[in-house]
């Protein structure tokens, strides 16, 4: 990494160029530059990002892209291959606790399966309650098969 940001930062001091200007023209912030131009890869959270401003810096730069990003994945895969196992297991393994420890408020309640039968439950109940409304309603209305509306019109 320490060639690729050497190589970046030298290309640029002989263009004359201000790392300012490269900021302005590029819209990568400042530090990012300043970041990747000192090795820090450390200071970015994605490495995709990483990528793309190396490959965007090095374009602009009038550089090869393509084969400083080789290279860039080259050292990414000597770091990456020297974590040893353990490390990576326990960093897994508090990134599942992190999400399972997320911060609730204590009078939010958890949603559980039986409060979802509950609520189930209860409309199956409202729509037999509504079918047998329907049903007495139209029961009062007829009379010996006949509608009220004819046995009123009678008498």
């Amino acid at each position: 990494m320490e060639e690729i940001a050497e190589l970046l930062k030298e290309t640029r001091e002989n263009s004359g160029i201000e790392l300012s200007e490269v900021s302005k023209d590029l819209g990568i912030d400042e530090i990012f530059l300043s970041n990747i131009e000192d090795g820090k890869i450390g200071s970015f959270k994605d490495i995709f990002a990483l990528k793309e401003y190396i490959s965007n810096y090095a374009k602009y730069l009038g550089l090869e892209a393509e084969k400083i990003l080789e290279e860039f994945n080259e050292y990414l895969f000597e770091y990456t291959s020297k974590i040893p196992i353990k490390e990576i297991e326990k960093t897994i393994e508090l990134s599942v606790k992190e999400e399972n420890s997320k911060i609730a408020s204590p009078y939010t309640k958890k949603s559980t399966k039986n409060q979802k039968l509950i609520y189930v439950v209860i409309y199956i109940l409202l729509i037999i309650f509504v079918i047998l409304a329907i049903f007495w309603s139209v029961n009062q209305i007829t009379i010996d098969k006949k509608s009220a509306y004819i046995v009123s019109y009678r008498k």
